[in-house]
């Protein structure tokens, strides 16, 4: 895609948001919705912007046009193989759509892993655990049907399952009390649900 036709697309969108913005100062709250999602795909325009200012295979390689950063989230595998992803924020509200941005954010953590640390393991059949930290003062959306997830499996289909039907990837939505709101996310096999939840009682000095 072409850069500068990238450029101005963001500049639409973060214009069409300002306007919203703005509105809702002046008390009309009805568009900040539509605010919210404007800037969440100009945020998914400008990683792809930045991915086209990347250096081409053979070009000499010269300092990135930003610096690596981990501030939606981070992502590891741990000691027991499974992937966890913490997301520094809670899922988006989502009532009639999957929110891009999440998906997008996810996918980038999985990559970014595969750059730096190698190969993400492969899960014929597993578990998808999306766990909620956040208590009822930081947390507004209670139905989990009202809440982006949707978009997890779709950022790891083909990544570290092979699809995301229910026979392949099974899923458990759980909650944790929490002042500090964020969203931890594992992937595991599916064969060991009994040791992760067993973890997650915290009776084995290891906490989930």
């Amino acid at each position: 895609m072409n850069q500068d036709k990238l450029l101005k697309d963001i500049s639409v969108l973060l214009s069409q948001a300002e306007g919203r913005i703005k509105l809702a100062l002046s008390g009309r709250i009805t568009g900040l919705p539509e605010a919210q999602i404007e800037v969440e795909k100009a945020a998914v325009k400008l990683c792809q912007w930045n991915e086209t200012a990347l250096p081409r295979i053979g070009e000499p390689e010269g300092k990135p046009v930003l610096p690596p950063s981990e501030i939606g989230g981070k992502m590891e595998v741990n000691l027991f193989g499974w992937v966890h992803i913490t997301l520094y924020t809670l899922l988006p509200n989502c009532r009639y759509r999957t929110p891009e941005f999440l998906q997008q954010t996810i996918s980038r953590l999985l990559q970014s892993y595969t750059r730096t640390k190698g190969p993400l393991p492969w899960f014929e059949k597993a578990l998808l655990v999306i766990n909620e930290h956040c208590d009822l003062r930081n947390r507004q959306v209670f139905d989990q049907d009202n809440k982006g997830w949707k978009a997890i499996p779709n950022a790891i289909k083909g990544v570290v399952v092979p699809d995301d039907d229910q026979f392949t990837l099974e899923m458990a939505l759980l909650s944790t009390l929490d002042k500090m709101p964020s969203c931890h996310i594992y992937i595991l096999p599916a064969e060991e649900a009994g040791d992760f939840f067993a973890l997650r009682t915290g009776q084995y000095g290891f906490s989930l």
